[in-house]
Parts: structure tokens; C-alpha cells; sequence
């Protein structure tokens, strides 16, 4: 790769990587938690669990090989739900995050604790 498709590389990449946090943020924001959090790494997990309706423990299970997996694809399903979506919306969030969760975040939906 040359130089100026490096360059060209890196600034995608940021941008991408802003527009997440942005999206994030915002989401964050939604559900009544601070927006910042999505900054703060460890912590950013433990208040995708609080919105999800988890208890703070599970952040251990993200530490665990295969189970970390699972895991996150059911915090993605109960945040959806905590949202108003759907199981599929969920699946979306845990597996398409860059277009679902952006959806969520500028979207109509609000945040409503069903667990």
C-alpha cells in the first residue's frame, strides 16, 4: 500500500471511529447514563450492562474466552428491548453495531427498562 492510501486509510478509520463514539454517546446519553462513559474503557462495558438491565458482575464474564460472546450478544438483544426493538434489532447491535447502533442513537427510539 502506498503512502497516500495509508493516509487515506487512517483518516476512514477515524472517522468511522468518531462517528461511533458520537452514536454511542448519544445512546449512552438516552438511557440516562453519562455520555463520556463510552470513553472510559471497562466502564463503558459495565454501563452497556446497566442499560441492558444486568447486574455489574457479568462485566467478569466478558473475560472469559467463547462465553464473552455469548454474552455480548445478549446484552445487544436486551438493550434492543430496553429500547423497544426487537430480538432481530439486537442481533443487529451485536453484529452490525456500525449501522445499527447509529439507528438507535438518532433514531425515535427511547428508553424504556423492561428487565
Amino acid at each position: 500500500m502506498d503512502d497516500f492510501g495509508f493516509i487515506l486509510f487512517i483518516i476512514f478509520a477515524l472517522a468511522i471511529s468518531i462517528f461511533l463514539i458520537i452514536a454511542y454517546w448519544k445512546v449512552f446519553q438516552k438511557a440516562g447514563q453519562p455520555g463520556w462513559g463510552v470513553l472510559i474503557p471497562i466502564y463503558n462495558i459495565y454501563l452497556l450492562l446497566v442499560i441492558a438491565g444486568r447486574p455489574g458482575w457479568w462485566i467478569l464474564l466478558y473475560l472469559i474466552p467463547l462465553v464473552n460472546f455469548v454474552i455480548a450478544i445478549i446484552v445487544n438483544i436486551d438493550i434492543a428491548k430496553n429500547f423497544g426493538k426487537d430480538v432481530a434489532f439486537g442481533l443487529g447491535l451485536a453484529f452490525l453495531s456500525i449501522i445499527f447502533y447509529p439507528i438507535l442513537a438518532f433514531g425515535s427510539a427511547t428508553y424504556q427498562k423492561v428487565n
